[in-house]
């Protein structure tokens, strides 16, 4: 518990002694538009690192760490073996209140840029994002986390490119965040930490939208705020459209 507290101090301290570096970003857009066209998106993230008269020399180079966090949902992942012809769920684990997109670009590998009690500690890296505890109840262990992260890289939801973060000058920087075509709606949170020698130095976020546009997006508030007018407009296309099958198809 004292080794605990003491590392936390010293963080503490480090990030409050390292103010002479100042991030400062920006996003090629801060609103993604998913029309009847929406096949996926990329977004460029360009920042530069300010530095005043009192910035001291670096001994190591910086580095740079990008995540980006979605809309947060509960998710439940089960395990499920064969009995005879049959498929029995052998056990579950929920999670609470997880982001449904993640993404985490870097300047070089993760590992390589800070030690492990740091990147759980800052939630570096897709392993350091659910090393601690999550709530909720869960019915079994750390198989059901890689489980969950395989899943979710599989559907490209869940991203993690080590080269990531290019850097244009010693001080200017740009960093690709990838969409997929089935990143849900919703707030996108983007999380710039700049480290060297494995210690933060500054940290800076900022966010963008992704939501519906035209007719998908009518279509949705109609459904939502009209409920009942959306009914009848639904069973009213239902019919036209089978009374045009039985013209189109009908046989002499």
């Amino acid at each position: 518990m004292k080794r605990s507290a003491l590392a936390l101090l010293i963080c503490l301290a480090s990030m409050a002694t390292a103010t002479a570096e100042t991030l400062v970003t920006s996003l090629s857009t801060y609103r993604v538009a998913i029309n009847s066209n929406y096949t996926g998106a990329s977004l460029i993230l360009f920042g530069s690192i300010e530095r005043d008269a009192r910035t001291a020399p670096r001994a190591g180079p910086y580095d740079l760490v990008v995540t980006v966090r979605g809309p947060r949902r509960t998710a439940l992942v089960r395990e499920k073996e064969p009995l005879g012809p049959l498929w029995i769920t052998r056990g579950q684990r929920r999670f609470v209140d997880q982001p449904v997109y993640l993404a985490v670009v870097s300047s070089r590998a993760i590992d390589d840029i800070a030690a492990a009690p740091m990147r759980e500690r800052l939630k570096l890296g897709l392993e350091a994002e659910f090393a601690s505890p999550l709530p909720g109840p869960n019915l079994m262990g750390e198989d059901f986390v890689e489980a969950f992260i395989r899943l979710r890289r599989q559907q490209g939801l869940f991203q993690e490119d080590p080269e990531g973060v290019v850097f244009l000058t010693q001080n200017l920087f740009r960093a690709k965040i990838d969409l997929p075509a089935i990143a849900p709606t919703g707030l996108y949170e983007v999380e710039t930490i700049l480290l060297s020698d494995g210690v933060p130095l500054s940290r800076q976020s900022t966010n963008f939208e992704v939501e519906k546009t035209g007719f998908e997006q009518a279509t949705v508030v109609l459904a939502r705020d009209h409920g009942f007018i959306y009914g009848l407009i639904a069973a009213a296309s239902a019919l036209v459209l089978g009374w045009l099958a039985t013209v189109v198809f009908r046989r002499e």
